[in-house]
């Protein structure tokens, strides 16, 4: 029994790629809690007070059913004001949300352009959908509209659908949104774009990098630089409606726990109220870029910052000296990046202070040398 599983994990530890489990060691440059929310009291007190009204833990029941709470509809009107968009639906996950909108949304007969780079959830609701999809050069304007027209002269004549992240989480670097739009308005397409690493960290209040309208549809993970859980699918009226009525990822799951609801509202406050928090992640981005590109860290002003070692074991040595000098950076292999691209992938976030970067600069001189 269970041969093939065991074979499979020796050929994973032959090639240096076997995953485990690894518990938080030293300064945080390895989390996606950009902006430290994740411990703010705010956030704690909006928990504690939900609490003591009486909001219970558990949903008890999928979102169709009983466990359709208050704090999920308060928490999405109040983010769609936010984002800017006509309405909005909490998911329990980023994963969970992209795989109901790509499987979902887009019919037989459409046609899905993503991006080269895009998420495995992504993936997943492609492989689910019943539309034709096909993958466009990594930040490419051009190819995805080059893929729309050969679709159209082939006889394609449903709706396409451009899928996209704003702020690439192995490279840290940003899609071209404003080409993308174009391109989504000359071919009357729609625009999906995962907002998970830019929420919070982009734009005037922290409501990520996408421009709202009728054409785009946007996914904003609470679990990143809002530091709560779940997901936020943000667009017009009739996604929402679509989604509640055909998302299989939203009918037949138990909904969200009203508590993170709730503390999911009190983050969105904490962006509006604290806008400082935003230039700090940025002069800290700043000042890693200053001091860390010596070493081969990619700084593209954003808080993610990739060292591309290449090699699976190099990578992985390097990750656990860093660990052992009290910084916890994690070694990324594939399938996660490609074969032969494997990094480090530094995070920059409010949990540590310049300080620690500078420090992190030394133990690079000396890990890498």
């Amino acid at each position: 029994m269970l041969d093939f599983h065991r074979a499979d994990l020796a050929r994973l530890a032959a090639r240096d790629r076997l995953r485990v489990l690894a518990p938080q060691r030293g300064k945080d440059f390895a989390s996606n809690d950009y902006l430290g929310l994740a411990s703010h009291p705010r956030l704690a007190a909006a928990i504690t007070q939900a609490v003591r009204e009486g909001v219970p833990v558990g949903s008890g029941g999928s979102r169709l059913l009983r466990g359709n709470h208050p704090e999920h509809e308060a928490l999405e009107a109040e983010a769609a004001g936010f984002f800017g968009a006509e309405a909005s639906l909490y998911f329990s996950s980023g994963y969970t949300a992209n795989v109901a909108l790509l499987a979902t949304l887009p019919q037989r007969g459409d046609l899905i352009v993503h991006d080269a780079l895009v998420h495995a959830s992504m993936h997943e609701g492609m492989t689910l959908s019943r539309a034709t999809s096909v993958a466009a050069a990594h930040n490419d304007a051009n190819a995805f509209e080059q893929a729309i027209r050969d679709w159209r002269a082939q006889g394609g004549k449903g709706t396409p659908w451009i899928a996209v992240e704003s702020l690439y989480s192995m490279d840290g670097d940003i899609a071209p949104l404003a080409d993308l739009h174009a391109v989504a308005e000359r071919h009357d397409a729609m625009l999906i774009v995962d907002e998970a690493h830019a929420t919070g960290v982009f734009g005037t209040r922290g409501q990520g990098m996408s421009m709202p309208g009728e054409r785009v549809v946007s996914l904003h993970t609470c679990g990143k630089a809002l530091g709560c859980e779940g997901a936020l699918v943000a667009g017009p009226a009739i996604v929402r409606d679509y989604l509640v009525n055909r998302g299989r990822g939203l009918i037949f799951s138990t909904a969200p726990s009203p508590l993170m609801a709730r503390g999911v509202r009190e983050a969105l406050r904490i962006l509006a109220d604290e806008p400082e928090r935003r230039q700090m992640l940025h002069d800290r981005i700043a000042l890693a870029g200053e001091h860390l590109v010596k070493h081969g860290a990619l700084a593209q002003g954003t808080p993610v910052m990739p060292l591309i070692l290449h090699d699976n074991g190099r990578t992985m040595r390097a990750a656990e000296a860093l660990q052992a000098r009290g910084f916890d950076i994690r070694g990324i292999r594939p399938p996660t990046v490609p074969v032969g691209a494997a990094r480090l992938r530094l995070s920059i976030t409010l949990n540590v202070e310049a300080a620690d970067i500078l420090a992190l600069d030394q133990a690079f001189s000396e890990v890498l040398a």
